[in-house]
């Protein structure tokens, strides 16, 4: 798995009993870049689709390859939909959608759906209408304060009122003694709650028709976004900053256009300035966040270079990021070698 992606995912495969192993990436896209010996070792491939830059679904042959699909649910491989080359394909309604919650798995065989469903029966509590009217609300608020190019007075509101998450830099702490008695009872998903609610907190609670109606209503307006978003991510890819994936891929529908600067964070502090949001930063790696408790990478400088300095611009809002973006510096990908074939085995169980 790719060692840049966010914190939870990270904790579903802790929880899952699974022993996570760090890919290296490549500098171009940000997505994994896995040597055939580091394939060879491993049972199973978690893609990332980092931003919605496709990842090599088609090298991953002879593997349980899952897609994550949260960044990626319009981008396609040689006119085939993400999520439709593995085993599952897990789709989020809170990114390209914006419906503030929910999401989709989509899976090969009937049989898995039916078992998947029963454990998401037991997983699953009442839910509550007052808080599902507030979390409806609140996601068109923040659909609103884009619109309406709002967004400065809507963070320092969201800080002041603590609806924030409360994290070291840009990950959730880890805490690793209450992690290490969650490990203990692995493969389980409720002693991780903590960490893989991450900002929603009541993410087992059921949903009702409100929030069904919602997500369906947001899901429907999404093609009517389409050719804005391609428009302004053939904009952004322009930049010299841009990542070398974008260029490539500039006739997709990303969710995130990756700019590799220079001062990256005071790119972020000034962006706000100019009422533009960024999120979406997954720094550090996975490797130098959890030491310990993964396999590192043979290779991680590029997963360390691209943490340090990408910035992620929202396509949709190309033309209002521009007038700071476009005098940024960009980073120099470090120089990288071949790395070694890992010491394992041939086979390693519940490897990811």
């Amino acid at each position: 798995m790719s060692p840049i992606s966010a914190d939870e995912i990270l904790f579903l495969v802790l929880a899952a009993g699974l022993v996570p192993v760090m890919a290296p990436l490549s500098p171009l896209d940000g997505n994994i870049a896995a040597t055939r010996e580091l394939l060879d070792s491993v049972d199973a491939v978690l893609t990332t689709n980092l931003y919605g830059l496709p990842d090599r679904v088609t090298e991953y042959s002879g593997k349980t390859l899952v897609e994550d699909v949260a960044h990626a649910i319009e981008t396609t491989v040689d006119g085939r939909p993400l999520g439709t080359f593995g085993v599952a394909g897990v789709f989020s309604l809170s990114k390209h959608v914006a419906a503030g919650s929910g999401g989709v798995l989509a899976v090969e065989h009937e049989s898995d759906y039916r078992e998947l469903k029963r454990h998401r029966d037991l997983l699953l509590e009442p839910g509550s209408l007052r808080r599902e009217i507030r979390s409806v609300l609140t996601s068109m608020a923040r659909q609103m304060a884009l619109r309406l190019d709002l967004v400065r007075p809507a963070l320092a509101l969201s800080r002041m009122l603590g609806l924030e998450e409360e994290r070291e830099g840009y990950r959730i702490a880890p805490r690793r003694a209450e992690l290490e008695t969650a490990l203990a009872h692995a493969p389980d998903l409720p002693p991780f709650d903590s960490w893989v609610r991450a900002d929603l907190h009541h993410y087992r609670n059921r949903n009702g028709a409100l929030a069904r109606w919602y997500q369906t209503r947001r899901l429907r307006a999404l093609p009517r976004e389409r050719d804005r978003r391609i428009a302004g991510v053939q904009l952004l890819a322009e930049l010299p900053s841009a990542a070398e994936g974008v260029r490539r891929h500039a006739d997709q529908p990303l969710f995130r256009v990756p700019l590799l600067v220079e001062d990256r964070d005071a790119a972020i502090a000034t962006l706000e300035r100019h009422g533009v949001a960024t999120g979406y930063l997954y720094d550090p790696p996975y490797d130098d966040y959890l030491p310990g408790l993964v396999e590192p990478s043979p290779a991680p400088e590029v997963a360390r270079w691209w943490g340090r300095h990408v910035l992620p611009v929202d396509p949709l809002y190309a033309h209002r990021a521009l007038r700071v973006v476009r005098h940024l510096r960009p980073a120099h990908p470090p120089r990288t070698e071949r790395p070694p074939a890992p010491a394992r085995t041939a086979t390693t169980p519940n490897t990811a």
